[in-house]
């Protein structure tokens, strides 16, 4: 019997290897084979390699390999060849009339750095104006860096200049140095201007930013003072947490690490941490941007309206998201509008705000059916002769009305509303979470029982009060913030507790065992005289 004969497909063993044809390409795979691995050595091979079979090179060889020897140009084995063959290959880029770009001047920008050249580094930065390309943070760290480590302040200060006009933000790192380069050149102005800098960039700060901390406040004693009157003001005017006035008080600092309670007060020295809201600024700018929205996409007569009744009823303290309480777990067969769920809410906040009533957006084709219903008629009667209800019209969004009025009376909202959607997202605001934090108040109904999230004690930010202390979150692994160290900056008497301690300068309050450390003078050069060593005791709290 015959068999059939069959065609037998090639097997994965027995395809060609797929190759490059042409050297520039197969050079560039070659090249990057290197990169990830890290082999600068084979990468200078096949660079020599190339330059001997004149293969023809464009800008990718040239990134590729300066951005291997940029790479290895802090590396003590390697620097030396690192930078020997980095700044060949520029200059070979550079003769051949290939501009560079972004990347290729951040490479040089590091070679230079690592060379001690902040100058060359700043210079090449500069350049890139000449060939259209704009720099990035990344491409200004090598030259702000190398002038921070050599103590060039004049020189580091204007990279931040040139940061600011190309319209970059700082961040940690950057800020730190500056804030460095400024402790170890006695600019204090400057360094109360990072501080606050750090603040408005990083919620907290990593455990080096704060080392170099303490070591300005240990061996600083400051006679910068200013009117207690105005630094309530400016505190009030700036949404707490900080005035931004300069340095207050006199004398030595005191610097203990320790931890924050869970209602915001410092158990280092007493005080009590801020809730911290977007200021005043930032508010008018929020609700201008929040109601130019509404205008664009609501009627107009319709947005207008609740505007002007908002400014001649602009007494509420809390404001209510009647459907997205209403509906809340509605989600079953006989669910529907849950009025019951919506006046414990409004009860709820009537008791906490001392008697005074939250005003309710609700939408009024939802506020007609409810009245439709004998069951609820007397209820939503009884809300509207209190005059908790607001109907919102026809073909409205009712978002745009409770986000409104909250901004606009900077009051609490009432809502499991994430507000992640295009609508708040329209909005592109930096302050937005800010916002929320302190304004946002989320519910849960157990078993049928309210239970309110009210805003945060405290901000888990840095912290400037009125009397002068500084107080200054540190990264924490744990979720747990009650592990979370911070670094409590006080004068002697500057704190209620403190003062009454007189001279015993490590008396703190423990809670859940020791919680508060004085830092250490390490021995830094620039102290004239040394800070001994506290350590927090124990104090009976009082009844």
């Amino acid at each position: 019997m015959a068999t059939p004969s069959h065609h037998q497909n090639p097997t994965p063993s027995t395809k060609k290897k797929k190759t490059h044809k042409n050297p520039e390409a197969n050079f560039l795979y070659e090249l990057n084979s290197c990169s990830k691995s890290k082999d600068l050595k084979a990468a200078i091979s096949l660079y020599d390699s190339a330059l001997s079979n004149n293969t023809r090179l464009n800008q990718s060889h040239f990134n590729t390999l300066l951005y291997l020897c940029s790479t290895f140009a802090t590396d003590p084995d390697s620097k030396d060849l690192a930078l020997r063959y980095g700044f060949r290959v520029f200059d070979h880029m550079m003769a051949l009339n290939i501009h560079p770009n972004e990347a290729s001047i951040t490479s040089i920008a590091r070679l230079s750095a690592a060379k001690g050249d902040g100058d060359y580094a700043f210079e090449m930065v500069k350049k890139l104006s000449d060939y259209q390309v704009s720099p990035r943070l990344r491409t200004y760290e090598p030259a702000l860096f190398c002038f921070c480590q050599k103590l060039e302040a004049e020189k580091a200060y204007e990279v931040e200049e040139d940061i600011d006009k190309m319209g970059l933000s700082l961040e940690e790192p950057q800020i730190a140095a500056l804030l460095k380069l400024s402790a170890d050149t006695w600019r204090g102005e400057r360094v109360y201007n990072y501080l606050h800098k750090l603040r408005r960039s990083v919620r907290w700060v990593s455990e080096e930013t704060g080392k170099v901390l303490e070591d300005w406040f240990c061996c600083k004693a400051s006679e910068i003072g200013s009117d207690v009157g105005s630094v309530k003001e400016a505190i009030l005017r700036n949404g707490g947490g900080w005035h931004g006035l300069g340095w207050i008080g006199e004398g030595k600092w005191v610097v203990k690490k320790g931890n924050v309670e869970s209602n915001g007060r410092c158990c280092c020295c007493g005080e009590q941490l801020d809730c911290v809201d977007i200021d005043d600024v930032e508010t008018e700018k929020f609700a201008l941007s929040v109601a130019g929205l509404a205008l664009e996409r609501e009627v107009k007569a319709n947005f207008r309206e609740f505007q002007d009744w908002l400014e001649k009823n602009a007494d509420y303290e809390a404001i209510v998201d009647g459907a997205n309480i209403g509906l809340y777990q509605q989600n079953f067969a006989e669910g529907g509008f849950s009025v019951l769920q919506l006046d414990a809410v409004i009860k709820e906040m009537y008791t906490r705000s001392g008697n005074k009533w939250p005003l309710v957006i609700l939408h009024n084709k939802r506020v007609r059916a409810l009245l439709e219903n004998p069951s609820h008629r007397k209820l939503v009667e009884e809300w509207m002769a209190n005059g908790v209800l607001y109907t919102t019209p026809h073909g409205s969004n009712d978002d745009w009305y409770w986000l409104y009025a909250t901004v606009k009376l900077r009051c609490l909202l009432v809502t499991n509303d994430e507000m992640r959607d295009h609508i708040f997202e329209l909005l592109g605001s930096s302050f937005f979470l800010k916002w929320k934090e302190r304004h946002q108040v989320r519910y849960t109904f157990l078993k049928g029982a309210l239970k309110l999230q009210m805003p945060p004690a405290y901000s888990i930010v840095i912290q400037e009060s009125e009397k002068g202390s500084w107080h200054v979150p540190i990264v924490c692994e744990s979720d747990e913030e009650s592990l979370r160290s911070w670094l409590c900056i006080t004068r002697p008497g500057g704190c209620e507790d403190e003062g009454k301690t007189g001279s015993t300068m490590g008396t703190c309050e423990i809670v859940n065992g020791p919680c508060c450390k004085s830092s250490e003078n390490r021995n830094n050069e620039k102290c004239d005289d040394k800070t001994t060593s506290m350590t927090g005791k124990r104090k009976e709290r009082s009844p």
